[in-house]
């Protein structure tokens, strides 16, 4: 079955454009010309992804984006943000929000295809030939664990929420103690291809991941990443 796509920008040619091009890719593209739209769209369909841009009338993308992470049945659909603003803030709210990825207008429109296949891949296409083989569906480290199966994370007993991609750098840390992760490096394992923009996107999750985990796990590395030291 076809993962089903909205796709929500005010400007029509922009719209059509990319419904389009998804459309050729074999994705089932839905489409909305404002928030209030949008998050009706959401409500009645079962989507898989929102390409949003931030400049919408009646409700912007900034808040829809808000509202849908913050509801427990919408909060774990990706967003890619789509916006003609390239100031340093809007970026950095977008992914505190939650949202995925960030692509600014003009944009190229075989790179945003690219994006929504990462995406897609990395969300709803597990590799499951690597969590077979392990002998444990569990990497613990003193009082912090995570269940590869379950897609479960807690602290010393108690659950904590984590993003689909909070969760997978935690994964990836915790399968890599003591070892040194470049941006660069986060960037290609959990967005999924090259990223030729800018690495405030690792910045910005590990921050939120840091701010879930009452426990001082990821270690920054000046100048060049960081690195999750185990716990006792």
């Amino acid at each position: 079955m076809a993962r089903k796509i909205l796709v929500v920008d005010d400007e029509v040619n922009i719209r059509e454009l990319i419904s389009y091009n998804l459309g050729q890719e074999g994705y089932e593209v839905l489409k909305a010309s404002e928030g209030r739209e949008a998050e009706q769209i959401v409500a009645e369909k079962e989507v898989d992804l929102i390409i949003l841009d931030l400049m919408l009338p009646e409700i912007d993308g900034l808040t829809l984006c808000r509202r849908l992470k913050s509801s427990k049945r919408f909060q774990q659909i990706p967003i890619i943000m789509l916006t003609a603003r390239n100031e340093e803030t809007d970026k950095v709210v977008g992914l505190e929000l939650g949202a995925d990825d960030y692509i600014t207008k003009p944009f190229g429109i075989r790179e945003l295809v690219a994006r929504v296949r990462a995406v897609i891949r990395r969300v709803y296409e597990k590799n499951t030939s690597t969590a077979d083989s392990d002998k444990s569906k569990i990497i613990a480290s003193g009082p912090l664990s995570l269940d590869y199966e379950s897609y479960q994370v807690e602290f010393a007993g108690e659950r904590i929420d984590l993003t689909p991609k909070e969760f997978e750098l935690l994964k990836l840390f915790m399968a890599n103690p003591n070892k040194v992760m470049t941006r660069d490096i986060l960037l290609n394992k959990i967005w999924g291809y090259d990223y030729f923009g800018d690495t405030r996107t690792v910045d910005v999750h590990i921050r939120r991941l840091r701010s879930k985990i009452p426990a001082d796990f990821i270690t920054t590395v000046r100048g060049v990443g960081y690195k999750f030291e185990e716990l006792e």
